[in-house]
């Protein structure tokens, strides 16, 4: 493990959590038999975010168990899709996950959105009884953290006032042009770590000018640029990467600094590289 890799925030319950993690999103798209996750492990990742919606549990669960390296070494998360919602669904879910995994016990679960659909009426009640069986399954030390992902400050709230364990951990998109800043203050200011998807913008910040210009003049690629810009942040980037290079190349962030003046250039550019994805509207189009 590099010693990049080793570098690690605390969650508010105590458990640490690595700054940098590896995105499984479509990781079995190019190479079917879980090539790119053996190489990544390999390259030094060690905390690895997947989902049931992802179709990936089951070949990260290979590549751990193919590796002969220690269990406590990794950091594996994983999340409840939107059809898996409900207090008995989401424990069913979990099993269900953890087989694929090949795993006793995760490091953190997340609800992946906080509505089913964007219409959906009653989803407050829906968010408070899927939390309260991840609370259950924290308790009972099934998971060593709990948190929730696309959740917006009044999603959160919402658990918040009716649970019992706040979030530990929420995952939204977070790049330049996309930073959402409310969301992150209000997870800084309950001491919930705030993670990246999408963190590259998936490719579509290639072509801005700023992002262009700024990765130039410190010497790093566009992607180096933006992972950095997360972690100065305090946000946890989790990009995904098909090529040993790239693997590297992402971990080789924490030997330059982007000036404040820079980060707020970022901070404040234009919208750019958005997914189009929103918890209470459907899809928009990708710009």
């Amino acid at each position: 493990m590099t010693e990049s890799m080793q570098k690690t925030y605390t969650l508010a319950n105590g458990v640490a959590i690595p700054v940098l993690g590896f995105g499984t999103y479509k990781t079995m798209d190019e190479k079917r038999d879980g090539a790119v996750l053996r190489e990544a492990i390999r390259a030094g990742y060690r905390y690895f975010d997947t989902a049931s919606f992802y179709g990936t549990e089951e070949a990260l669960g290979e590549a751990i168990a193919e590796s002969g390296i220690p269990r406590e070494e990794f950091f594996i998360a994983t999340k409840a899709w939107k059809s898996e919602m409900g207090y008995e669904q989401v424990k069913e879910a979990f099993a269900a996950s953890l087989e694929r995994l090949r795993l006793d016990y995760l490091d953190l679960y997340l609800i992946h959105w906080p509505l089913p659909v964007p219409d959906y009426e009653d989803w407050k009640e829906l968010d408070a009884q899927t939390w309260a069986a991840m609370e259950e399954l924290y308790q009972n030390g099934k998971v060593r953290a709990i948190g929730v992902s696309n959740f917006l400050p009044h999603h959160m709230k919402n658990l918040m006032e009716r649970g019992r364990i706040a979030p530990m951990v929420d995952q939204l998109e977070f790049h330049p042009g996309y930073s959402q800043e409310a969301a992150v203050r209000y997870c800084e200011e309950h001491g919930i770590r705030v993670q990246a998807w999408s963190p590259l913008g998936r490719g579509r910040l290639s072509g801005e000018p700023l992002v262009k210009e700024m990765a130039q003049r410190y010497g790093v690629s566009i992607a180096q640029l933006c992972l950095r810009y997360a972690f100065q942040r305090g946000v946890i980037p989790i990009p995904k990467a098909s090529s040993p290079e790239r693997m590297a190349e992402n971990q080789r962030i924490f030997d330059f600094a982007i000036t404040g003046e820079d980060m707020d250039r970022l901070a404040t550019m234009p919208q750019a590289g958005w997914s189009g994805e929103h918890p209470d509207r459907e899809r928009a189009k990708r710009q």
